[in-house]
């Protein structure tokens, strides 16, 4: 029986796409078998359907199967807590980054009930970086995976409950107390809610992009980049992230081309003349990315516009990693609170957003550095903030059946 868990389906299958990417974001290993190219692969699936091709099948070690699970089914395998014990908490924390997980701990070491919620995996995108090398107190570094179990384990020490896996739909206001929503349809009130929701990285939004995520299109060097070990690749985007991405990815590739739409690289000084150090490295300007295309299965080529001169050509290349920037995950707030330009929250100087009781900290929050170092000390601090707000509310509870929510200690 095999040890690990066995995905059968199709690099088309959107239903595969979706299970493949909630298995990445709670951090579960999984084989993946294309049917496609995989006779005894294909085999399995129609025992599993009597004969019919639905897909993902998805085998655990256990020898229990599940045929096109939902996000909520996975969960419920995995034992991934998605129902909260209490319907009212002094603080709900949307979002488990490092901003979030060291806010939490803070305040329940002041005796608050904490309430995080998180849709995709403990610990935030630190939590998916290959390891971690610049965080305080870990001189030998510390893998993502790792430093995610480590906040999450820390928290849980102190009494914080979390639900993984789950989708907060809205937040909403009904003073004194704050509203959010889940995707089940729960509702938790509370005192004070924190936005720790963090950023993504921003898509290309051109045809073929969404057929090749995971098939030669990546938005992580670090995660993705040693799986292409001496081929050509390329990257899109001119800031500092694209150029830091490029000088990783030049130890396994054989060639990085970098393809930015301006006339040069917008990256820092000390950054562009490392790339331009680098013989691996290959500065493509005034290049348009606007189409990808493959074989059925993988990333082929780039179809790329020149911008001066309007001619178009196409790039052969083994694989594709985007850094065009971030976006902030604020949509569910977006009406709710004031943001800048770019959709990221504004905060005043305790971290408290345009609404009372509303609170932002990490890389969802305008003017944050985006570094898991300080996402960890912006949590601190806003606990500190929130501590300040919560303790005339603590005597109030919402069925008023208390006069006190919080024992001291």
């Amino acid at each position: 029986m095999a040890q690990t868990i066995q995905m059968y389906g199709t690099l088309w299958c959107s239903d595969c796409k979706r299970a493949k990417k909630f298995f990445g974001e709670q951090r579960v290993k999984y084989d993946f078998v294309n049917i496609d190219e995989d006779a005894a692969g294909l085999a399995i699936v129609e025992k599993a359907n009597n004969g019919k091709h639905v897909i993902p099948v998805i085998v655990y070690p256990d020898g229990s199967t599940q045929i096109e699970p939902s996000n909520a089914e996975l969960a419920e395998k995995l034992g991934l807590s998605q129902k909260a014990k209490n319907a009212f908490y002094d603080l709900v924390i949307i979002g488990s980054g490092p901003a979030g997980l060291t806010a939490a701990l803070y305040m329940a070491r002041e005796g608050m009930e904490v309430l995080v919620i998180e849709r995709g995996g403990i610990g935030g995108q630190a939590a998916i970086t290959e390891r971690l090398d610049n965080f305080p107190g870990f001189p030998e570094g510390v893998t993502g995976a790792e430093f995610g179990d480590r906040l999450r384990q820390q928290a849980e020490r102190f009494g914080v409950e979390i639900l993984s896996a789950q989708e907060v739909t809205a937040v909403e206001l009904d003073d004194p107390y704050r509203v959010v929503r889940t995707g089940d349809g729960s509702e938790y009130r509370s005192f004070a809610v924190l936005l720790a929701m963090g950023s993504t990285y921003r898509r290309l939004g051109v045809p073929g992009e969404d057929d090749f995520i995971g098939a030669g299109v990546h938005f992580c060097a670090t995660c993705d980049g040693p799986f292409y070990r001496g081929r050509d690749v390329v990257v899109i985007g001119g800031g500092n992230s694209a150029g830091e991405e490029s000088l990783f990815l030049a130890r396994f590739a054989k060639s990085v081309t970098i393809l930015t739409r301006d006339e040069k690289l917008s990256a820092s000084k000390i950054v562009v003349e490392k790339v331009e150090a680098n013989p691996a490295v290959t500065i493509m300007p005034n290049a348009i990315t606007t189409e990808l295309k493959g074989d059925g299965s993988h990333l082929t080529h780039i179809v790329v516009k020149d911008a001066k001169s309007g001619e178009t050509r196409e790039i052969e290349t083994a694989a594709a990693f985007v850094f065009i920037g971030l976006k902030p995950n604020a949509d569910i707030v977006k009406g709710l609170v004031d943001t800048d330009a770019m959709g990221f929250v504004t905060t005043s100087g305790t971290l408290e957003t345009s609404v009372p009781g509303i609170f932002c900290a990490g890389d969802i929050r305008a003017g944050s550095t985006k570094q898991a170092a300080s996402a960890a000390g912006e949590g601190a601090a806003v606990a500190i903030a929130m501590r300040g707000y919560l303790e005339p509310l603590a005597g109030r509870h919402p069925d008023h059946e208390s006069d006190i929510l919080v024992a001291a200690g």
